[in-house]
Order: structure tokens, then sequence, then C-alpha cells
């Protein structure tokens, strides 16, 4: 069993309240997801987060391939850290945990996703050529638009 590991950090020159805030409302999930991606929340997204939350989508993530998607939001500590796991959707195993902390002039975020693509030995044929691409495109989006939000973070 092949498990794989995205890990992204970005900082941004914002507070971590503001942070927080943005990042703690799951319907702003969908402005940082790329508009072809076709993600839109079912249900579950009508309160800000909290540990037990379910949460539903429909995402189409290839060739105009419909998929529904539910998240759990396992672990949460206010202002610091929340995970969420896959409990039905495209991977084996979804685990993303989101990290935040202050920096001078902002925040760090830090991403961990620990995934496992299903369908065995095709699986692992098809990740560095579909899937791995897929999860850097959506992931470099996010920053960027991150960026167009809220500003490019500049040391001091």
């Amino acid at each position: 069993m092949k498990i794989y590991r995205l890990h992204k950090k970005q900082s941004l020159p914002i507070t971590l309240n503001e942070a927080w805030e943005f990042l703690s409302s799951p319907e702003n999930l969908k402005i940082i997801t790329p508009d072809y991606m076709g993600f839109d929340i079912i249900s579950g997204a009508d309160r800000k987060m909290f540990p037990g939350q379910i949460i539903q989508y429909i995402v189409t993530p290839f060739l105009g391939l419909k998929t529904k998607w539910v998240t759990e939001i396992t672990h949460m500590k206010e202002k610091h850290y929340f995970v969420d796991e896959q409990r039905f959707g495209p991977y084996s195993l979804w685990h993303h945990k989101h990290f935040i902390k202050e920096i001078e002039g902002g925040i760090e975020m830090e991403d961990i996703i620990d995934y496992k693509i299903p369908f065995g030995l095709l699986g692992q044929l098809i990740h560095p050529i579909l899937v791995k691409p897929k999860l850097e495109e959506i992931f470099n989006y996010r920053q960027k638009k991150l960026i167009e939000l809220f500003g490019e973070y500049k040391p001091i």
C-alpha cells in the first residue's frame, strides 16, 4: 500500500485572527478552488468549523466526471490547526492537516496531505501522470488566489 504526501507552506501578510476567520469557514474553500473543479458544497457548511462536522461536496476532478466527496473535521484547535479526513470520495485515504502560526509580519500556513490512490498498481501508475500533477495544480492555484485576496508576504 503506497501512501503519498503533498506538503505546502505559504506566508501571508495578515493577522492570525483574519487567517483563522477565513480558513475556518468551509464556504471559503470554493473561493480558493479552481472553477474547472466544479466544486459545490451540498451540506455542512452552514456554520463555523467544529470537530465532528461533516461536509458534503460535489467535485469534478478529472475528465468532467462528477463525484461526491464527504469529509469530516476530525480535530481542531482554534487559531492553530484543523484536520479534515475523507469519509467518502475519490481517494482510498485523504488526511489533510492545516496548520497556521504567527510569524513576523503575518502568518504561515502549512498543509500536509497524506493520501492513497485506489485501484492498486493501476493507481500507482497513474499517480505521477495524473493525480500528483492535478493536486500540485490545485494547491498552486490556492496559493495564488490567497495572494490575490490578502496580498503578498514580504519578510520584515
